[in-house]
């Protein structure tokens, strides 16, 4: 039997936080169908049209999906080598207690700090100069707003970093996968035959309902994108935050199309992970 206080915390947590979502969602798809707002004609499929129909927005779905994949994918694999190589590196000494102080830094604070390192007038174009590997600033390659988001690629693999350091780490050990690894070896494994069909199958299972998640965190980024992304291709948030605030007001049901667009892929991926995980 469940507590009385645990039905009251779950009907707090609807009502202050899953609800208003909901909320905001329902006007997002009334007004994309025309259905409310100061342009509402009545029911038309009209904005579904134009963006479904867009290539614009398939490439920035498309450019979404790749910086969110690369950026994660390479900081929770170079997190989880780190933890199966040295996992007491993190859980104890300096390194321990320094992961932590990238979590405090916000987005924005992260971008314009990536932006200072890798833009062509930052610290490793000067220092490239310097060092006679390039004739000027323009021959600097476009790391910032370039085509390829590795700006933003770069400022997520440094958010999601210490985050699965530290996640894998705690896993590590409440898994103990030490105690699992000492029979691989008692059976004739090495080393590396432990580490990966022991010790990363166990916390990659653990892992992927979050690494999902924070996949999905990175695919809506807005601050990151919008300071070192560039206007030729777009993330989905920077797509739908100019279309809202643009001076054409034929524009905004299609900025609530995407949101709502999105917001169904959202819905669609923590749905199936709650059914896997049921």
């Amino acid at each position: 039997m469940q507590k009385p206080s645990t039905y009251i915390g779950l009907g707090l947590f609807l009502a202050f936080t899953a609800f208003p979502l909901l909320l905001g969602i329902g006007y997002a798809l009334l007004f994309s169908l025309g259905l409310t707002g100061i342009l509402s004609e009545g029911f038309t499929l009209d904005h579904w049209r134009a963006v479904l129909g867009s290539a614009r927005f398939w490439e920035t779905m498309a450019f979404s999906i790749y910086v969110a994949l690369v950026s994660i994918g390479l900081a929770a694999g170079l997190a989880l080598l780190l933890v199966m190589r040295r996992p007491r590196t993190f859980e104890n000494g300096p390194l321990s207690f320094f992961i932590y102080l990238p979590l405090a830094i916000p987005s924005i604070v992260m971008a314009f700090l990536i932006f200072q390192l890798l833009s062509k007038g930052g610290a490793l174009s000067r220092l490239a100069y310097q060092l006679g590997l390039v004739d000027g600033l323009s021959q600097f390659p476009d790391w910032v707003n370039g085509q390829y988001g590795i700006g933003i690629i770069t400022a997520h693999f440094f958010m999601a970093l210490p985050f699965f350091l530290i996640l894998y780490t705690q896993m590590y050990y409440h898994e103990e996968l030490k105690g699992l690894m000492q029979q691989a070896f008692t059976l004739g494994a090495t080393r590396r035959q432990a580490n990966w069909r022991v010790a990363a199958p166990v916390l990659l299972r653990r892992s992927f309902a979050t690494v999902v998640l924070y996949f999905l965190f990175v695919m809506g980024s807005y601050e990151i994108p919008l300071l070192l992304g560039s206007q030729s291709r777009q993330m989905v948030a920077v797509l739908t935050i100019q279309k809202l605030q643009r001076f054409n007001l034929g524009d905004i049901p299609q900025a609530y199309t995407i949101s709502v667009v999105y917001s169904i892929i959202v819905i669609a991926l923590v749905a199936g992970l709650l059914r896997k995980r049921k």
